[in-house]
């Protein structure tokens, strides 16, 4: 719940979007009555969407299903066009651009990349992807996971989708059904680690048409050092997304530097890297770098954001008692 008042109130009072927000949660147990009066209270015209009021739980199990209820919020929102995001997202331009994606307005389905990451080393699971996929899109031969063998192909911590397109709408029932309790023990989650990569799996499988960001994962975060006169090293706890000019619009984690780590420290990120080469940290304690050519620094309207979101999320934190 702390991650989602961040969230909104980024949404709402720094970025000022006019988006429907609605909180969707698997029942009182996942989010009580007493938590959402206090959201609704705080925050105006949030919406929200008890999915198991709309779905039979037994063969679903998604009060205990961790990220498997984000198909079932995608598919049940009542809204042709939906933006679903994961609570610790964190946007530095208003999401309703995203709608204006030249690839989403083509496709009706856009999705984020994951770190391009562990090459070669996860033999079974693209044998297993090339025994399910006989005839590929030409989104997917342009994967670079599908014909380089990297490890990963998406980041579900935001998702665009347009349920008005057929094809779409029978993609996004694909995805759920991967997501369903059977499926995603047997499969799914013991193939690929959870949700991330049944997005794209269900919109190919299903003859969807769909759309990725131009970059892979990129890298917001902090100048750590220079490697040569030309390459240097940016490093942070979270993965980047740019939009067509390569302008910061969204990353996943939060705003806390690191929340696995320190409950109270916020990290304003000072640079962007995209298309450099990932250094994964050894684990959620170490950071991630990225060493590359293309470094930019932030430009002063995403400082602005995020320097208001950072401020908005500590007065919530007091204002909620999270800290």
């Amino acid at each position: 719940m702390r991650y989602a008042t961040h969230l909104i109130g980024s949404l709402q009072n720094v970025l000022y979007s006019n988006m429907t927000i609605q909180i969707v949660y698997a029942g009182d147990e996942d989010l009580p009555s007493a938590d959402r009066e206090k959201l609704q209270s705080r925050f105006k015209g949030i919406e929200f969407l008890d999915v198991l009021s709309v779905v039979d739980d037994t063969t679903l199990q998604l009060v205990k299903g961790g990220w498997a209820i984000k198909a079932f919020a995608a598919l049940y929102a009542p809204f042709e066009e939906v933006i679903l995001s994961d609570a610790d997202s964190v946007f530095v331009q208003v999401p309703e651009t995203l709608f204006l994606d030249p690839s989403y307005e083509q496709t009706g389905a856009l999705l984020f990349h994951d770190r391009l990451l562990w090459q070669h080393s996860f033999a079974d699971r693209h044998e297993w992807w090339k025994l399910q996929i006989h005839e590929p899109s030409a989104t997917l031969n342009k994967s670079l996971v599908w014909t380089e063998d990297y490890a990963e192909e998406g980041d579900s911590g935001v998702v665009v989708i347009d349920k008005s397109r057929l094809d779409v709408l029978m993609g996004l029932l694909h995805v759920a059904w991967q997501n369903t309790y059977d499926v995603r023990e047997e499969v799914s989650y013991k193939i690929t680690y959870g949700d991330k990569e049944t997005w794209w799996f269900g919109l190919e499988l299903s003859g969807a048409t769909y759309a990725f960001e131009k970059h892979y994962g990129s890298m917001v975060g902090w100048f750590k050092d220079k490697v040569n006169d030309s390459i240097e090293r940016i490093c942070s706890f979270v993965i980047g997304h740019v939009d067509l000019r390569d302008d910061l619009i969204w990353y996943n984690g939060g705003l806390l530097k690191n929340k696995k780590v320190d409950p109270k420290e916020f990290g304003l990120p000072t640079h962007t890297l995209v298309d450099g080469t990932w250094e994964k940290g050894g684990d959620r304690t170490q950071m991630s770098c990225m060493v590359g050519h293309n470094v930019k620094p932030l430009s002063k309207d995403a400082e602005w954001i995020l320097n208001g979101s950072i401020a908005l999320a500590q007065e919530l934190d007091k204002e909620f008692g999270f800290i």
